[in-house]
């Protein structure tokens, strides 16, 4: 599976590492920058990888910045995104076995690179529990639809 990648200056580092990992793990990381610690604007990575999911040429993405609060707030502008910003393992699980998280976020300042990848696997490895989880994930759906008509 090809996994979209992106950050800022603030979780470059990390992103290499993480990058690094994927492969480990069999996954294609598809890394869309920044490609050094020189200062950047994260919306400008953000964008890449949450308008592939968005489109659905990407199934995930994992999108790294300082704290990951404004990769957040990027990537959850695009319909169909469910981007969830998960610095422990509990919120890892939960977002995909609870919110089918199609885009994970991490913070390259708040977590060390161990942790990450410790999230990251978790995340990669929960399946999306479905139930009443699932008609919750339908409302949000329909709003999207309601209020960002083409």
């Amino acid at each position: 599976m090809q996994i979209g990648l992106a950050c800022d200056h603030g979780g470059f580092e990390l992103k290499e590492e993480l990058k690094a990992f994927l492969k480990s793990l069999g996954f294609k990381p598809i890394d869309m920058g920044t490609f050094n610690e020189e200062s950047v604007d994260y919306p400008d990575f953000g964008v890449l990888v949450a308008e592939k999911v968005s489109r659905g040429d990407l199934e995930k993405g994992i999108l790294v910045c300082g704290t990951g609060i404004g990769m957040s707030i990027v990537a959850n502008k695009f319909p169909g995104t469910r981007a969830a910003l998960a610095n422990d393992l509990y919120s890892s699980r939960c977002s995909r076995e609870h919110n089918d998280a199609n885009i994970l976020i991490v913070g390259g300042r708040i977590i060390g690179k161990e942790l990450a990848k410790e999230i990251v696997k978790v995340w990669l490895e929960t399946p999306f529990a479905g139930g009443r989880h699932k008609r919750r994930l339908e409302k949000i759906e329909a709003l999207e639809k309601e209020k960002f008509k083409e």
